[in-house]
């Protein structure tokens, strides 16, 4: 029996050869899911996925893992996709989810759930780092994926950019923490906050620095979190792709009012409104901890 052909990705097609590659096998629209967020102790995880049209039109200047872009560039790059993509959906978890369920299981899901909330159903799957099953498609986990894919570096964008969106609305509600800055990743300035104030809402508890800024490591990480029934509102997936505007500056302000008033939402994206709320993680147990 005859194998299949092998595919071959070219290098000179640069971070748009994987796509290319698959296209040429046949598998037009693929997708590609993201996350950022995984080593923050503060603010929520947020997970992305894009699907970029074929050709010129899916080939946007400068785009690479978020992590390797200035703000600005990002900003821009977040426009572009917006505009372009044949789909995209960013689901936002908020911490108290990350402490419940653990933050690997939450990364998975959110990637599941973003990718199956595309508003056109993808034929193949690449996503950065992990493996994502149940999905229905054929799909690759990629080793730094947001720099060789460009669906992948595209979802990175999204993801990035919304989450630093609502970080720096959470700085607004709490200033001591210096949120706008370090986004609520781990520095020497946010643990000296820590250490002077405790941790608030939007916290991770289930992360070892907070957990000790508590005072209590000894306790389950929704008994050490401050009462408050915004911060354990679901999250919510937003949606859009291409012919959807994005929403003008007020509604963009009142979804990230939200977000800072402890709803988990995206509303920036698209001008589709959210879809109702949904938990994520609820494959798996809770293996809190992890950093």
């Amino acid at each position: 029996m005859l194998s299949p052909p092998r595919t071959i990705v070219r290098r000179e097609g640069g971070i748009y050869a994987l796509e290319r590659a698959l296209q040429r096998r046949g598998f037009t629209l693929v997708a590609g899911a993201d996350e950022a967020g995984r080593g923050a102790c503060a603010g929520p995880l947020v997970a992305a996925a894009v699907v970029l049209p074929t050709g010129r039109r899916g080939e946007i200047d400068g785009l690479t893992d978020s992590k390797l872009l200035t703000a600005a560039a990002r900003e821009r790059i977040y426009a572009e996709v917006v505009k372009r993509a044949l789909a995209y959906s960013v689901v936002v978890i908020p911490p108290t989810e990350v402490d419940a369920r653990g933050l690997h299981v939450c990364n998975l899901a959110a990637m599941r759930r973003a990718l199956a909330s595309l508003a056109v159903r993808p034929e193949y799957v690449l996503t950065d780092g992990f493996a994502v099953d149940g999905l229905g498609v054929p799909g690759l986990a990629v080793w730094k994926g947001d720099q060789v894919a460009a669906c992948v570096a595209a979802a990175s964008v999204l993801a990035k950019v919304t989450r630093d969106r609502i970080m720096v609305e959470l700085d607004a509600e709490f200033p001591a923490y210096g949120f706008a800055d370090h986004k609520g990743y781990v520095t020497a300035e946010h643990n000296a906050a820590l250490a002077e104030h405790g941790p608030c809402v939007e916290h991770r508890y289930s992360y070892a620095n907070v957990a000790a800024a508590s005072g209590r490591d000894g306790s389950p990480p929704r008994a050490r979190r401050p009462v408050s029934a915004e911060s354990d509102r679901p999250s919510v997936v937003s949606s859009g792709g291409t012919g959807a505007a994005p929403v003008g500056a007020a509604a963009g302000a009142e979804a990230m009012a939200r977000v800072a008033a402890g709803w988990s939402t995206v509303g920036v994206a698209s001008e589709q409104q959210p879809r109702p709320p949904t938990w994520v993680g609820e494959d798996g147990q809770m293996k809190g901890g992890q950093r």
